[in-house]
């Protein structure tokens, strides 16, 4: 499995393995990763698993989609590198994927 490293703004990293096929979401709420809520259940239908990509990664995370910008909209702190991790698929490509957390997921 491949495996994800979430780094909290206080630097903390949590490393956990992602099942093919899940998301960055799941990968965190599955492995009790703080910071990543998930309201939605991974509908695009909320921002509660934004995300910042790591730089070294963003092309290999895919662009984001029209619906993954309008939830967005309501997320705090975006950047240029902000995701929704509903809608990061795991793939073997991803295994080592960095992703730092926002302050909160408002």
């Amino acid at each position: 499995m491949p495996r994800i490293t979430y780094v909290q703004r206080n630097g903390h990293r949590y490393e956990v393995e992602a099942a093919l096929g899940t998301n960055v979401m799941c990968g965190a709420v599955d492995n009790s990763v703080p910071g990543i809520d998930g309201d939605c259940g991974g509908n695009c239908a909320c921002a509660t698993c934004h995300v910042y990509v790591d730089e070294a990664w963003t092309a290999k995370t895919g662009p984001r989609t029209s619906i993954e910008e309008e939830m967005l909209g309501f997320a705090a702190g975006t950047q240029a590198n902000s995701r929704l991790g509903c809608q990061i698929e795991i793939t073997p490509e991803l295994d080592g994927l960095v992703v730092h957390l926002p302050e909160g997921q408002h």
